[in-house]
């Protein structure tokens, strides 16, 4: 037939809802067991599919794609009421919409790509007892055979109907913009009569600033590197209720008016925060080679610039005529802490922009460098491009008397930290030093004796590292892995009653205590400790004693009050029963 059947959506009398259909997620899965030539029932209500073509891969279409497919439509009698093949064009919609009868919506969901099938549907999930005059009978069963030619991933980004992205041509990779990155990106905002209202062939603006209006920061971080999309933004993520006037460059949007935007992610730039409290922040200008990173104490050579906030170069190496980088050891205070951070997170070739606070940078103090005077308390600046690095040596690359003598060397450099006060440092030598040894079943006895010693000391050094810096739950684990080599080791057991004492755990602490003095029962320290424990264990007695007493106050008064309310209820003259 030459008229366009436009495949309405069947009501209520029609056939079931969407909520009282059976949508059973493994039905596409179940029907790709099919072979051809098979028939099988899809869902309780009368659906069938009988395979004629295979289709290719794994993939099923979803909810919210828009499908294309050829279909022909018969009754069962053979006459033909509708076809797509015969008007030359593939039918578009959106599946799980309701645009078409609900034994499309429940089939096609089940073919794969290029995939051909007849499927048979009931009068309940076609056109019901109204049939469609006058080329459908009421209440008749049809069959069309459907031609599964593509899909269009089609989603509601924000779950809430706001935002409908359909991507027009897939990204690169799998990594999607975050909200401090710089995206680069094309694109054209229409209304619905294709009126431009807004452009660019190419603009770049952080993600959680935004641009031109809020669909599309929300639609950025969905996508991928080259992604190209259309989004259908409804006002709440246009310009909803005010609208927006005309400008130089951009048209008028109306009040609650939806748009249409062709967005393109060209290109982004990766910013993250260094450290936890975001004081340092680093963007790179230029993806770097491989995943290796420089460690702790790795030889790295840079190209490095300077600059306060006004543009003032305080500093520049590598970019003169004879190149000469600058060289430093990680983790050695030979450059500001904010660039040591910063670097061993960098890959070889990587360039990157650091924005870094005065806490990380120079301090409170003035700071005079090579090409001008650092100002106190001065944000700084750096361009930093990393062109090679050489990493310590790791545990696993080592023999084991080369594991030995690196704890030992670390110890050694956990201790001269310590004593200058630089605890969180120490704390990191002490840790890697333990850890060098920390698998030493394949020694021999001598290095096992060896190994065990220098186990000891790190973990009990690095205990002392965490007690200054107040980390009481890592002072107390280290503690435990000391005992666990060393039981009566009494250094570990005061260590541990201190931590226990912050941690506000007295009994675990007094049994410590009376171990540690059983052992060493003239140790000054510890008798000391066992002081201040006591005295806690008073103060918290005391805390205890007051809490318990207000609550017993409280309990006493309310008491007080309810009896008295009884007694005024008792008190009442018996009001006369109107029954009677």
């Amino acid at each position: 037939m030459d008229e366009d059947f436009e495949m309405p959506t069947t009501t209520m009398e029609d056939g079931l809802n969407n909520d009282e259909m059976d949508f059973g997620d493994d039905e596409a899965y179940s029907s790709s067991s099919l072979k051809v030539g098979e028939e099988k029932e899809i869902g309780k209500q009368g659906l069938k599919k009988k395979l004629i073509k295979e289709g290719e891969g794994w993939d099923f279409p979803e909810p919210g794609h828009e499908v294309e497919v050829h279909y022909t439509g018969t009754l069962l009698d053979g006459t033909k009421f509708d076809s797509s093949r015969d008007r030359g064009e593939p039918f578009k919609f959106t599946l799980g919409q309701g645009q078409v009868i609900q034994g499309w919506d429940q089939g096609i969901k089940t073919m794969k790509k290029g995939e051909n099938a007849l499927f048979t549907i009931p009068a309940e999930l076609a056109y019901g007892e109204s049939g469609s005059p006058p080329t459908i009978p009421p209440n008749a069963t049809l069959q069309f055979d459907v031609e599964l030619l593509s899909w269009t991933s089609v989603k509601d980004i924000c779950k809430d109907g706001g935002i409908f992205k359909k991507i027009l041509v897939e990204g690169e990779k799998w990594e999607n913009p975050k909200d401090l990155d710089e995206v680069f990106v094309k694109y054209v905002a229409q209304l619905e009569d294709g009126t431009v209202v807004g452009k660019s062939d190419g603009v770049e603006f952080a993600v959680k600033d935004g641009h031109f209006c809020p669909a599309l920061a929300k639609a950025v971080k969905t996508m991928k590197k080259g992604e190209k999309v259309l989004l259908t933004v409804k006002p709440q993520y246009g310009f909803g209720e005010k609208g927006k006037e005309a400008s130089r460059d951009e048209g008028a949007v109306p009040p609650n008016t939806t748009l249409q935007i062709s967005l393109e992610l060209l290109s982004w730039k990766t910013v993250s925060h260094v450290t936890d409290d975001k004081k340092i922040i680093k963007k790179i200008l230029k993806e770097g080679e491989g995943f290796d990173r420089p460690n702790e104490q790795a030889v790295v050579k840079v190209k490095l610039v300077g600059k306060l906030e006004d543009g003032t170069i305080f500093f520049k190496k590598g970019h003169d005529e004879e190149g000469e980088l600058l060289e430093f050891k990680t983790d050695e205070e030979q450059v500001i802490d904010g660039l040591d951070k910063a670097v061993v997170t960098m890959k070889k070739g990587e360039l990157a922009r650091l924005i870094i606070a005065p806490e990380y940078a120079f301090g409170s103090s003035e700071s005079t460098q090579e090409l001008a005077v650092v100002p106190p308390n001065s944000t700084v600046y750096y361009e930093v491009e990393l062109v090679s690095f050489e990493k310590e040596k790791e545990s696993w690359d080592m023999n084991t008397q080369e594991k030995i003598e690196m704890a030992g060397k670390k110890k050694e450099e956990g201790n001269a930290l310590f004593k200058a006060g630089k605890y969180a440092r120490a704390s990191k030598r002490y840790e890697k030093g333990a850890k060098c040894i920390e698998y030493d079943t394949s020694f021999s006895d001598e290095e096992k004796k060896q190994s065990k010693a220098l186990k000891i000391t790190c973990n009990l050094n690095n205990a002392a590292c965490k007690l200054k810096l107040k980390d009481y739950k890592q002072a107390e684990k280290l503690c435990t892995k000391v005992l666990e080599l060393d039981s009566r080791n009494v250094k570990a057991l005061y260590r541990r009653v201190q931590a226990y004492i912050h941690l506000v755990d007295l009994e675990l602490a007094e049994i410590d205590i009376k171990k540690a003095l059983e052992i060493e029962p003239d140790n000054r320290a510890v008798k000391l400790e066992y002081k201040v424990l006591k005295d806690k264990v008073k103060e918290y007695n005391k805390k205890d004693a007051k809490f318990y007493n207000n609550i017993f106050s409280k309990l006493t008064k309310l008491e007080s009050n309810e009896t008295n309310k009884a007694d005024a209820k008792e008190a009442e003259p018996m009001g006369i029963d109107g029954k009677a």
